[in-house]
């Protein structure tokens, strides 16, 4: 144990060591980031400036801040404050608290869960410990179904005080919890203001209990049904899932040991108190309240099992003792609301004491060895709304309590702090909020007894005869005033029904309207004698037959809770105090927005100035020796690098290097304390000063030192690498020489022997050339088939193999270029491949007519005349060309049009058809060997009286010749002439053509009577 214990002790320190560590060096950041500790904000008592820091940490994603131990979270984050509580438990073997406040919204159940989840995953585990793991986990869910519920801030408000204690072994095992809860806000069972719900179990029951159960209880699936439900006018909400959170409530009650029988009679009164909000009351003759027999008395009848006469008389009248006997007065309508509704929140309110006990047994920790104790206190925080009535009194009377004991505390802990390191104590000036405290609890002249005396004296008590109570005993106090004592510019802020309170947080006006009935919550005997008959367990349970006779009336509500208040106190009195204050950034729950406004309000309410103030009225920054010292040491000569004596003589030899003036600082027994942050922040940045200097010289020294050894360990193994491979380089030149020798002599014995057959002296000496060849060839290929003559020249050994080889590349590329052609390019190939036959090398202009495409025709359908269209129809036109026709007699020049059909070649002119030839009839086609474009096409002449040969000149000359060779097949009679050409005039009479080359082109007749066709010589690409 004692073992156990030190090894915890010496694991705290160290974690307490590295956080110390960790917020020292997060001061260098401190203008980016703001102060992690706000006992370290020089302008302490600038609410503008704790506001700022507050914003920026914000901003940077940092949402915890400390005021010593106190932690600020916005939002929530105390993972890091669980730990050290728990470690700080284990190792001083004590009783701690959280206490966790906030405005409404602000995240405290979070903050609380989160707790309770970070210990439950933490703690050591064991079957036994996991039930009680689970069980503490499960209570939260049922514990807000049933005191939790829709508010206008928080869709998940708390609306009863939680204090739950968990027992933890000596292993740190949670072993068993305890749970307390105060004034759970039973008004909201009759009575909801608008926006907000009932409490959550009502609509999980109707939304999502299974059909059998909502038909035993009978209950329909609709919460409009229900006159309790529906006052907010928000009976569904998109955030809420009731049905997913009814199924965790009822595996929570399984888990947490309800018996089947319990969870019944549980859910039949949660469905009582639906049925007993329906009950409608008429006014009989005599104007008193009276019953019908309607449904919903049968189903309150049924679910609580009682008998529904003695049901409805218990509603409708009032028991009054007189003398020796007992009368039944009957009841108005308005009375029998109030008393209905007054049983209502009995029934809810007492089934939820019941629900609280029910829990604890089942948490109860059954070992009665000593147990070590963690607190959670999930409390309301300081509330201000636009109407402030009883529950607002009620909870900022729990909060000034809270604030009393949070500063007592405080003090105190720094009071023994002190005294442990032997300073003298300065007394704190702080606002002593006791004069608060004891306006609201002092006996007999308190708010408290003024009220309760109020509710229980004889006559016409109201809210305004209590309200001229308290200006009557307390009008002069400073801390409370009313519209009547208030001075004219005062007055115009109080309606005549208020009174306002000074309370340590601010100013808070309340309605007096209403706090008589809610104090009083009074439960008519006749009511609770009617609940006493019960036959459902826990009701006989809540309303026992051995209760005291009512004769005395009960305790009011304020008073009870001032006594809970009280103990609650005593409670926490016993234990060690940590704190957690929850704020809300912003209303609309939106990420990354800090809202000025809204933050300011709750860092005024939640006393945080306050509390900074009386921190910082000692000393600002206190820590051990050997962490100052470790960090600081480089600012003075003498302690770096290292301090051969005590830690406090190191310090003490540290400051006076830095000047601390006297009042700046004091040195306790084991800790060094320092008055002002300017000092601190100002040691700070000398030490990033100095830090930076000492980083450069270490770094220039440790750089030497590195750069020295790496240079005689890279000189000693650069020898040694030079003389192996000085070595290995020697040894590999001879094998190379001895190789090369060989190889030379193979080769010039190859060389010689090179035209033998092959032999073992020429074999590798012809591979090589084998080798040398074809690779020359692979890197020399042709690139088109065009380039085919460019093969490269073989060597004897490989002459049959090259040509093989140029055979298989160039058909190779023939084929590839063949399957890449169109059908269109192969026709437009055939017909040029048709004129190479007949006119290479025969043509001299030939070779210009190759890179012209022949086209399918030159004269299109609608430029020939429609009349020769006419006449020719029945015969297809295959290409038609423009041409120049020489007449026979004169050679004169006429324009026409040269047509191909299937059958005939036709010369026209116009819309006439100057002659037609029939491929039958066509002898042969000249033309010359020149570059002229003149063709002669020859007839057969049977008939003196038919036309000659033609003599044209045409433009496209090859495109037409080839078209007619292909359309007439008349391949074989085209001839290429020279010098001169005969052609028939007409039958016996003949004409010549002489062709020659010339300057310049020209056709004209010469002397002899010959046309002449001169031409220009062109140049053979």
């Amino acid at each position: 144990m004692t073992h156990m214990a030190l090894e915890v002790k010496e694991s705290l320190d160290e974690r307490c060591n590295r956080i110390l560590k960790n917020m020292e060096a997060s001061l260098t950041a401190r203008d980016r980031v703001g102060i992690q500790d706000f006992v370290l904000l020089d302008p302490y008592t600038s609410e503008t400036a704790f506001l700022e820091n507050l914003k920026k940490r914000f901003h940077e994603n940092l949402i915890y801040t400390y005021i010593g131990t106190l932690l600020v979270s916005l939002p929530p984050h105390i993972y890091a404050l669980a730990d050290n509580v728990f470690r700080t438990m284990q190792s001083e073997c004590n009783n701690h608290f959280i206490l966790i406040s906030g405005e409404s919204g602000a995240g405290k159940t979070e903050a609380s869960k989160k707790i309770l989840q970070f210990y439950a995953v933490s703690c050591p585990s064991t079957k036994l410990l996991n039930n009680v793991r689970d069980r503490l986990l499960l209570s939260n869910p049922v514990l807000e179904a049933f005191g939790n519920a829709k508010t206008l801030k928080n869709n998940n408000s708390s609306r009863f005080g939680k204090y739950m204690d968990i027992q933890f072994d000596h292993q740190g095992g949670a072993v068993g919890g305890h749970i307390l809860s105060y004034l759970l806000e039973k008004s909201r069972v009759v009575h909801q203001n608008h926006g907000e719900r009932n409490f959550h179990i009502f609509y999980q029951l109707v939304e999502g209990g299974e059909e059998d159960l909502l038909r035993w209880l009978g209950l329909e699936r609709n919460c409009t049904k229900y006159h309790f439900l529906v006052q907010g006018g928000c009976a569904k909400v998109s955030s809420i899932n009731d049905k997913s959170d009814w199924k965790t409530v009822r595996k929570a009650l399984s888990i947490i040991e309800f018996s089947e029988s319990e969870t019944e009679h549980l859910f039949a009164i949660i469905a009582s108190v639906l049925h007993l909000g329906n009950v409608k009351f008429e006014a009989n003759v005599q104007g008193y309240a009276a019953l019908n027999d309607n449904q919903e008395m049968h189903w309150v009848s049924k679910l609580l099992g009682i008998p529904n006469q003695v049901l409805k008389e218990g509603l409708t009248h009032r028991k009054i003792e007189a003398k020796t006997e007992e009368v039944l007065s009957p009841f108005s309508v308005d009375h029998a609301v109030y008393a209905r509704d007054a049983l209502a929140k009995a029934i809810y309110g007492r089934t939820f004491n019941w629900l609280v006990n029910k829990i604890n047994e089942s948490l109860a920790n059954k070992d009665s060895s000593r147990k070590t104790v963690i607190g959670l206190l999930d409390i309301y925080g300081f509330e201000v709304f636009n109407l402030n009535s009883f529950e607002q009194f009620c909870i900022n009377y729990c909060n000034e309590k809270l604030q009393q004991l949070f500063i007592q505390l405080t003090l105190k802990s720094e009071q023994e702090e002190y005294e442990t390191e032997g300073i003298e104590w300065e007394p704190v000036p702080y606002f002593n909020n006791k004069i608060i405290c004891e306006l609201v609890e002092e006996k007999f002249r308190g708010i408290i007894s003024l009220l309760d005396e109020e509710c229980l004296r004889p006559g016409e008590a109201t809210d305004l005869t209590f309200l001229e109570k308290m200006e009557e005993e307390i009008g002069g106090h400073p801390h409370f005033m009313t519209h009547k004592l208030a001075d004219k510019k005062t007055r115009k802020t109080l309606e005549r029904g208020d009174f306002r309170l000074l309370h340590y947080a601010g100013e808070v006006t309340y309605c007096v309207v209403g706090f008589l009935d809610k104090n009083n919550d009074l439960l008519y005997r006749s009511g609770k004698e009617v609940m006493q008959q019960s036959k459902n367990a826990i009701i006989r349970h809540c309303f026992p037959s051995t209760e005291p006779d009512s004769k005395r009336r009960p305790e009011t509500v304020v008073t009870q809770f001032k006594n809970s208040l009280a103990d609650l106190a005593e409670i926490l009195m016993a234990k060690e105090a940590w704190y957690v204050r929850c704020i809300k950034p912003n209303e609309a729950k939106q990420p990354g927005h800090f809202d000025d406004v809204l933050v300011r309000h709750q860092v005024k309410y939640l006393g945080l100035m306050e509390h900074l103030r009386v921190r910082r009225a000692g000393f600002a920054y206190r820590r051990k020796y050997e962490i100052f010292l470790q960090r600081y040491k480089a600012l003075c000569p003498e302690t770096w690098p290292n301090w051969k004596g005590t830690a406090a003589e190191g310090v003490r030899c540290l400051i006076k290097h830095l000047g601390f003036k006297p009042d700046e600082y004091k040195l306790g027994r084991t800790k060094i304390f320092i008055r002002h942050p300017r000092t601190l922040f100002a040691t700070e940045d000398a030490f990033q000063v100095c830090k930076h200097k000492l980083a450069t010289r270490i770094q220039a020294k440790y750089k030497g030192y590195k750069v020295k050894e790496d240079f005689l360990r890279q000189k000693e193994a650069a020898t040694k690498i030079e003389n192996c491979w000085r070595g290995m380089m020697a040894r590999k030149e001879r094998e190379k020489r001895a190789w090369a020798v060989k190889v030379i002599k193979k080769f010039i014995k190859g060389f010689m022997t090179r035209n033998q057959p092959a032999c073992v002296d020429n074999s590798e000496y012809l591979t090589y050339v084998r080798l040398n060849y074809l690779t020359r060839l692979k890197e020399n290929l042709p690139k088109t088939v065009l380039e085919k003559d460019a093969w490269l020249t073989p060597p004897p050994i490989m002459k049959e193999v090259s040509q093989l080889l140029k055979t298989i590349y160039i058909r190779c590329m023939v084929r590839k270029y063949m399957s890449g052609l169109s059908v269109q390019r192969k026709a437009q190939l055939l017909l040029k491949s048709q004129t190479s036959s007949m006119f290479k090398g025969r043509k001299e202009n030939y070779p210009f007519s190759v890179s012209r495409i022949f086209l399918d025709t030159r004269i299109a359908l609608e430029d020939i005349n429609t009349r020769i269209l006419q006449m020719i129809r029945h015969e297809h036109i295959k290409y038609s060309v423009p041409v120049v026709k020489y007449d026979r007699n004169g050679f004169r020049p006429r324009l026409r049009q040269l047509i191909f059909t299937q059958e005939a070649a036709y010369l026209a002119e116009e819309a006439k058809i100057k002659q037609r030839i029939d491929y039958s009839c066509l002898k042969g086609v000249s033309v010359s060997n020149l570059s002229d474009n003149f063709l002669i096409l020859h007839v057969t002449c049977d008939d003196s009286k038919q036309k000659g040969d033609l003599v044209l000149q045409c433009e496209h000359l090859f495109e037409a010749l080839t078209k007619l060779s292909v359309i007439a097949d008349k391949q074989n009679c085209i001839k290429v002439v020279q010098g001169s050409v005969r052609f028939d005039i007409q039958p016996g009479r003949e004409g010549f053509i002489d062709f020659k080359s010339g300057q310049e082109s020209m056709v004209y007749r010469a002397k002899n009577g010959h046309l002449m066709v001169e031409s220009t010589r062109t140049k053979t690409r």
